[in-house]
């Protein structure tokens, strides 16, 4: 072998760190000199394994976040005071009791001092109807509050993989700096045997500040994870943990006509919508049972009559309001048009989760798609090619540039594969969650602004970029 092929393999062992397992399962076994040979004795490329230890479990933020979440405690409070309104409406009209003088002036001759009292009678069922209506608004706010842990649930869930898929960002962005950094000091050894040029050594030291870059921003991305996980969970003083998880475990199995299914016969949307029309239902009734009229019952009794015999005496009257005029035309009117709105909002419903559910099928079938792929080619493929470019990097039948190439291929290609799994992972989660989620969106949209933040990739397989997207 002349010096310039010596010079190559030397360097090109170095690079391999004296012996770096691919994903693959090849082992490219050069031994290097010391003089030549870096601090670090291996570089693992291939993305770490999840270790078993001490940290929190998805079930564990989800039961906590059950029990802090401030929007479930809104949820429940309103269900309470919906039970108190429902108590309320039911109760019948308390009896007034007072005095009652007269002939006061008359100098004793004639006074009549006594206790006047009075009822009135509620007719026509009014308030076993109040309480129907009162009874079906609570069953709606309650479907209200199984819609809201629903959106805390999933928002836990899209956070727990966020937090998990950007530690293991990290770890791979931390092996890209390793390897970039190595192939700095390569060029470098070649720039001082006058095998290479200047502008290799400009262009490793391009490559491992970009590398930094990388890790930065992944570094980045797991923090605004962690806090949107900690605001979501209740609890936002909640420090950066380990976390115990899979997220790159295989995908689930989904179907788009039983996902619709399940929707609309499981949704709590659906079943307030539902409790929304049998309360518009009731009211009508409550209307119509308006016009009956009320009795109200008066009584008097003196006990002190000054007058003609002297003695104590009495009176009643009742009173009967004639609905004449007023037959409350209007309120059942009314009643029937909320009634036709109710049932119109709970078939716009049905069409709206279908129209949401198409979007977020089409991301959870892309990205499905897109992780298969990624596992079954593209990451085998760029493993193959990653350690076929380094035997020949070694034996001197490769230049520099397309070593780099190599490695920032099969880097980028691990980057574009975590973000297809963070996509699909999401995608999963709201379908679980029957599309609920933004559980701190006072309005309750449904859409998580988790998502919106994450940065999810949706890109075709192969769009493979220095800088994420």
């Amino acid at each position: 072998m002349n010096h310039s092929n010596l010079t190559h393999a030397l360097v090109g062992a170095a690079i391999l760190l004296g012996g770096v397992v691919t994903a693959a399962g090849q082992e490219i076994g050069l031994q290097v000199p010391h003089s030549v040979r870096p601090a670090a004795e291996e570089v693992p490329v291939p993305l770490p394994e999840v270790e078993a230890c001490d940290g929190l479990t998805l079930e564990q933020l989800e039961q906590l976040a059950l029990a802090s979440n401030p929007s479930l405690q809104r949820a429940a409070a309103l269900v309470g005071a919906a039970r108190g309104t429902w108590v309320q409406v039911g109760l019948a009209p308390n009896p007034s009791v007072g005095y009652e003088g007269q002939q006061l002036g008359s100098g004793g001759l004639a006074e009549q001092h006594g206790v006047l009292f009075s009822q009135e009678i509620v007719r026509g069922g009014k308030l076993g109807l109040n309480r129907a209506i009162a009874g079906t608004e609570q069953m709606r706010l309650e479907q209200e509050l199984a819609a809201q842990e629903l959106r805390v649930l999933t928002d836990v869930r899209i956070a727990f993989y966020q937090v998990l898929l950007a530690q293991r960002q990290i770890e791979l962005t931390n092996n890209l700096i390793q390897i970039s950094s190595e192939g700095s000091h390569a060029a470098d050894a070649l720039f001082r045997a006058d095998e290479v040029g200047r502008t290799d050594v400009l262009q490793a030291q391009l490559e491992t500040e970009g590398a930094q870059i990388l890790a930065q921003n992944a570094q980045h991305r797991r923090n605004a994870a962690w806090q949107s996980l900690a605001a979501v969970v209740g609890d936002p003083m909640l420090g950066p943990q380990t976390l115990i998880g899979d997220a790159v475990g295989p995908p689930r199995e989904f179907e788009f006509q039983q996902a619709l299914n399940r929707l609309l016969t499981t949704s709590p949307e659906i079943a307030a919508a539902s409790m929304a029309v049998d309360r518009a239902r009731v009211a009508i009734e409550r209307e119509r049972v308006e016009p009956i009229p009320n009795v109200t019952v008066q009584g008097l009794v003196n006990w002190q009559d000054n007058g003609i015999a002297g003695k104590p005496d009495g009176g009643v009257a009742v009173s009967v309001p004639i609905p004449i005029f007023n037959r409350n035309q209007g309120g059942v009117a009314r009643a029937q048009q909320e009634f036709v709105a109710a049932r119109r909002a709970l078939t716009q419903l049905e069409l709206d989760l279908q129209n949401r559910l198409a979007p977020t099928f089409e991301r959870y079938a892309n990205a499905r798609n897109q992780v298969k792929r990624y596992r079954e080619v593209i990451l085998p493929t760029a493993d193959e090619s990653l350690g076929l470019t380094r035997k020949m990097y070694a034996a001197g039948e490769a230049n520099y540039t397309t070593l780099l190439t190599s490695q920032r291929t099969y880097a980028h290609t691990q980057l574009a594969y975590l973000d297809a799994v963070r996509a699909l992972r999401i995608a999963e989660v709201q379908i679980e969650g029957l599309l609920l989620a933004g559980s701190l969106d006072s309005r309750s949209s449904g859409t998580s602004d988790l998502e919106s933040s994450a940065g999810v990739q949706t890109a075709p397989v192969g769009a493979i970029g220095l800088v994420p997207q």
